[in-house]
């Protein structure tokens, strides 16, 4: 573990370096982001990073991080949770919650609680009320390395009051380390998808992939616009044993096969993700998660959680070349 920098308001932030195998993979305690992550025999990172602390707390606060309590969006800033309704930042255009805006976990530095060679354990306390959020929660996410090269986040969270929760890894992707992830081969495991509003709000409707240009179940290859991506594809109706759902292939031979428990995976093409001194659609981003927008959508899988009740949620990453 190595100092990386400090926040803007004076917050000490450590970069976790972990190896195993084929893989090497840096963490940072902002916001529990993953950094980099580079494979042997491999001439550029398969991920999108930064060097640079302000960078994370500007234009890529997303690139990387764990973001939660609530992922994606919630339609109006608002939802009712065991009876009561909560209100929460509305951070896109005034009218909807985005990634929990300033509450979100992206822009908070976690405990680092555990480290090893191939491992590292980070944790954070989430007050009641922070945000608008219910519940006194304790996070802890738990990154483990193993040979040739497997990448598994286990997030956890505990609660001692209603709330919601639906925690997401927000890496972006270019497995051939160019200006743009055209012409990748993606397979995504799904059969549904939530077509979404002008402003990205699922419309409640669940619709059939096929016959239409979301359908993934046999891979293709996409390229910018090709289709437009910024939708969950609906993977399960209920949390699942660990599976694979998706599968990405560059031009160059790398591959990616990420796994989930998880009912939900949103696709976005990276078009408002813009690293410094570079262009739109430079990554794939890949959002292993609950349905977005459920406490609007009883006939979507529930993310309330009960107080005493456990959230768990593993996702993997399985690179080859």
């Amino acid at each position: 573990m190595t100092p990386f920098g400090t926040t803007a308001d004076g917050r000490a932030v450590q970069r976790i370096e972990l190896a195993a195998g084929e893989l090497t993979v840096a963490l940072l305690s902002l916001g529990a982001i993953i950094q980099s992550v580079r494979l042997d025999g491999v001439a550029h990172d398969l991920t999108q990073g930064s060097d640079d602390v302000a960078d994370y707390e500007g234009r890529m606060r997303y690139h990387g991080a764990l973001i939660g309590p609530v992922v994606n969006r919630i339609t109006g800033g608002e939802a009712v949770i065991a009876g009561q309704r909560h209100g929460f930042e509305k951070n896109q255009d005034g009218q909807h919650t985005l990634h929990c805006g300033a509450a979100g976990t992206m822009l908070k530095v976690w405990d680092v609680v555990e480290t090893g060679p191939a491992h590292a354990v980070l944790a954070l306390d989430l007050p009641d009320g922070e945000g608008g959020f219910p519940g006194n929660r304790r996070v802890t996410a738990r990154f483990t390395l193993t040979p040739p090269a497997t990448l598994t986040l286990q997030v956890t969270c505990t609660t001692d009051a209603p709330t919601i929760l639906n925690f997401a890894n927000h890496s972006y992707w270019n497995l051939d380390g160019t200006d743009r992830w055209d012409g990748h081969w993606l397979r995504v495991a799904a059969d549904r998808y939530l077509p979404t509003t002008g402003d990205f709000i699922p419309t409640g409707q669940i619709v059939d992939v096929t016959g239409t240009d979301m359908d993934l179940r046999q891979g293709k290859a996409v390229s910018v616009h090709h289709p437009d991506f910024d939708n969950n594809y609906c993977l399960s109706d209920t949390r699942q044993p660990l599976r694979d759902v998706m599968w990405l292939r560059g031009t160059s031979g790398v591959s990616l096969t990420m796994a989930t428990t998880s009912p939900g995976l949103q696709v976005y093409d990276g078009r408002h993700a813009i690293r410094p001194g570079r262009a739109p659609f430079e990554g794939l981003a890949f959002e292993a998660q609950y349905w977005p927008d459920a406490t609007s959508n009883p006939a979507f899988p529930s993310v309330e959680v009960p107080a005493g009740g456990v959230y768990d949620e593993t996702t993997q990453w399985r690179f080859s070349r």
